[in-house]
């Protein structure tokens, strides 16, 4: 048994003394309470301080001094964390609780102030001063306060439920002011910082004012809960009244036989059923969850279930289309005023526009656009409705993960609402609009079920007409839709769904192509959005081709619109300036007005190729001679990605070490194995190049991709890997300008490969002439565009024999008698 213990268990036989107060007692914090003088309250202990305070004060003469925290989270506090007033107070009783717990009785004896703590462990013991409150009995004032109070007090009372009534008679039957000011005080429901107050101030009439204010406060609280339940309680009884009195006009109508009057909520719903010209047999069962929604209560769940689904049947368009402009040659020119180039798929629209002409009607048309970022798949879309004449509607389903996106929620669940498809109907208006799926090779799946599965029925003309959405869950007709899906690699859409698509290719553009899109549409809409049109700015196609070639590294041309945008900010920045500097202010409508303005709007600027620096600072992308230096153990390949080609140099190393590869680089798998079976290929081929059997004993080879960030994969950089290996083991430099593509097999076979013309452009634009292609490619190279192939010597390669002469510079003669031996040198 503690100490704790042994004096709880002596409490009864203690006593105190009552002539006076000892000179420093323990003090005990309290949280979120305020202990008044002369007033009894339960306080819980639990705290390993607040217990040992408590049995100090039964060893001594169970008095306390009760003081409030002023931030209740504290959970050790120290003197900062207590107010300086508190009450002096005597234990009465105590009762243990579990959890060591104690329930502790005090009564308030009178207010004081903490002037030093003369302890602060193992609990806070403090001195004191006695506060003694000081009145006079014949002032007015404070009759007339006390009278105020007590008034306002008993009114307290009386409006606050959670107070008994015989709170009132015990206040009343108080005499003493001080008593009657600390007993209403403690029945009042405020904080502590409000409360506080009253104990720190020795003036009776100070602390009626507090008192009075602290009881208006809460008057005016309980008098706006008054009024909101009172409120409440009318919008229930109304409601109830109007509930039951329309199904007494319900039944008296059914006694009569008449037809119910529709309210005002379903007045307006019926027309627009009725004006929505909903086939059969779709119009019949939305009538009849009509009829049965007339029945429901309106209070019922059920009735905005109903009527929410209703709305959305009369606001999909069953009937309503627009008028297909069927003029090709008018087709054509809106497609050339939208885009440069871009002639496939243009020739396709104007086909389906033909056809079009012929039969009628056409189904099953559903395009997709696979190209890198920029290069118009969207505003290719969205010209598409514009020449047709049909609403353009894009959704995006980037991202999208549940199969309820496409096809809704069933409407028995809060919140239910249409897929995406249904929402793209509604706003579109029209039952034969341009549906743009934006990026439908970024969908993904997970447990909720497999968007691209339920885009099945969406894009195959043989079920789409007969398209059912959980929500609405009536057959709708989408053949009359033009779908054109986006993607940016073929390969991330489902086989399933890309069998039902037509895929129309849209390549990287050329350094002319991007020139001349710059100066026919985005340079005039970056005028336009800076405010500069009505001056005569302009880039020469010097400067434009600057701006591509050593700001911009892309297959698209949104780089390039965000270097253009930059300029013009820079040009619309030294307008301001100048005009603002000239006239003295920087207000928009004096700058107008002024002289300067009008001066600078007829000067001309022209942005030449030596000005980009200027307003582009220095360029981000710049060939480098020496990249293209022939060197040992370094071979430059092509890759292709999702945002267009690019140049991927390999190097290679042999060092002495543990006999292993090490490849690095952020390689996926399929390159990994590449390099693996180009490394078997030349050690089983030793001989033939001139390598010594033994090369790679005792010898760690390290294969290494630069940019490791950025991850790398795909078979094609096998005759890349295969001659960077050959130069590091022979020691011969390899070519710097030249490129290569193509994937080895353990033959030495080359294999085709797929993104040539982007794999060309990026050779193109690093400064490569020269370029490996497998031989199987050449039919694929027949059918790139001139402008593409013009100034690259593409040399058809079917075997590693054929290129290491190339590549190593030997004589044709010399190559034909070593069958591709080299020598170091």
């Amino acid at each position: 048994m503690n100490k704790t213990d042994d004096v709880l268990s002596t409490l009864a036989e203690k006593g105190a003394s009552t002539n006076g107060f000892p000179e420093s007692m323990p003090v005990l914090p309290l949280r979120d309470i305020v202990i008044f003088p002369h007033m009894i309250f339960p306080v819980l202990i639990g705290r390993s301080s607040s217990l040992k305070a408590v049995a100090e004060s039964l060893e001594r003469d169970k008095y306390v001094i009760l003081v409030a925290q002023r931030t209740a989270s504290v959970e050790d506090p120290s003197p900062a964390d207590v107010y300086e007033y508190g009450t002096v107070a005597k234990i009465l009783q105590i009762l243990r609780l579990p959890n060591n717990l104690l329930k502790v009785l005090v009564e308030g004896m009178t207010q004081v102030r903490v002037h030093s703590y003369t302890r602060t462990e193992p609990f806070l013991e403090a001195s004191f001063d006695v506060v003694s409150t000081t009145y006079d009995p014949k002032d007015r004032n404070l009759k007339a306060v006390m009278r105020h109070a007590s008034d306002l007090f008993d009114t307290y009372v009386k409006e606050n439920r959670s107070l008994p009534p015989e709170v009132l008679g015990a206040f009343e039957n108080i005499d003493d002011p001080v008593r009657k000011l600390f007993y209403a005080a403690a029945n009042v429901q405020q904080k502590v910082d409000v409360k506080q107050p009253l104990l720190e101030s020795e003036d009776l009439r100070e602390q009626y004012y507090r008192l009075v204010t602290m009881l208006s406060s809460e008057l005016e609280l309980l008098k706006l809960e008054a009024e909101i339940d009172t409120k409440v309680q009318d919008q229930i009884q109304r409601s109830q009244r109007k509930y039951f009195i329309q199904e007494q006009i319900r039944a008296l109508q059914k006694e009569l036989g008449d037809d119910e009057e529709l309210s005002s909520d379903l007045g307006p719903l019926k027309e627009a059923l009725d004006a929505a010209k909903i086939p059969e047999p779709t119009r019949t069962k939305a009538f009849e969850e009509f009829e049965r929604l007339k029945r429901t209560p309106t209070m019922s769940p059920e009735f905005n279930v109903n009527r929410t689904w209703l709305e959305w049947l009369s606001q999909v368009p069953w009937t309503v289309r627009s008028t297909d402009n069927m003029n090709v040659a008018h087709v054509r020119t809106i497609l050339d005023e939208d885009h440069y180039d871009l002639e496939r798929p243009k020739d396709r629209i104007v086909e389906y526009m033909s056809v079009l002409n012929l039969v009628g009607s056409l189904r099953g048309q559903i395009l997709c656009f696979v190209g890198p970022p920029g290069v118009g798949k969207t505003s290719l879309a969205r010209s598409i409705a514009r020449a047709t004449g049909r609403e353009f509607v894009r959704m995006s389903l980037g991202g999208v993960r549940d199969e309820a996106e496409i096809r809704g929620h069933r409407r028995t669940y809060i919140g239910a609402m249409p897929g995406k498809i249904i929402q793209s109907m509604k706003r579109a208006g029209t039952v034969n609009p341009v549906i743009l799926l934006d990026e439908i090779d970024k969908m993904t799946t997970d447990f909720r079920g497999d968007p691209s599965s339920a885009l099945l029925e969406v894009l195959d003309p043989e079920q789409n007409n007969t398209f059912n959405d959980h929500y609405l869950e009536v057959d709708y007709d989408l053949s009359n839709v033009l779908f054109i899906a986006t993607a940016n690699v073929k390969y991330d859409i489902p086989g399933p769904l890309l069998d039902r698509m037509e895929v129309i290719e849209l390549s990287s553009y050329l350094e002319p192509d991007k020139v001349e899109i710059a100066k026919r549409h985005i340079l005039p809409k970056q005028l336009r959005e800076h405010g500069l049109a009505d001056f005569n700015v302009s880039l020469t196609d010097k400067a434009l081709l600057k701006i591509v070639r050593e700001y911009t590294r892309e297959s698209g041309v949104r780089s390039m619109e965000r270097e253009i945008a930059a300029v013009l900010r820079k040009v619309a920045s030294n307008i301001v300036t100048t005009v603002s500097h000239d006239i003295g202010t920087a207000d928009l409508e004096t700058m107008k007005k002024s002289k300067t303005f009008r001066n600078l709007k007829r000067r001309k600027v022209t942005i030449d190729e030596a000005d980009v620096p200027t307003y582009l600072r220095a360029p981000k992308f710049k060939s480098k001679p020496e990249d293209l230096v022939d060197k040992i153990g370094v071979a430059t390949g092509l890759a292709w990605t999702s945002m267009g080609g690019d140049t991927l140099p390999v190097e290679v190393t042999i060092m002495p070490g543990a006999e292993k590869l090490t490849l690095t680089g952020k390689l996926g798998d399929v390159m990994k194995e590449s390099a693996v079976a180009a490394l078997s290929f030349l050690r089983a081929n030793h001989a033939t190049y001139g390598l010594d059997a033994e090369f790679a004993k005792g010898k760690e080879i390290h294969v290494h991709v630069p940019e490791g960030a950025i991850p790398k994969d795909g078979p094609s950089a096998g005759i890349t890997m295969t001659l960077a290996l050959l130069s590091a083991a022979s020691g011969k430099p390899l070519r710097g300008d030249l490129a290569m593509t193509g994937e080895v097999t353990l033959r030495g076979n080359i294999l085709p490969i797929g993104g040539l013309n982007e794999k060309l452009l990026a050779a193109k634009r690093m400064g490569i002439r020269t370029v490996f292609v497998p031989k199987d490619n050449a039919r694929d190279v027949a059918e790139l565009s001139p402008v593409v192939t013009k100034g690259l010597e593409i040399i058809f390669i079917e075997h590693v024999d054929e290129a290491v002469p190339i590549a190593f510079r030997v004589r044709s003669s010399r190559a034909k008698k070593s069958s591709g031996r080299l020598r170091k040198s």
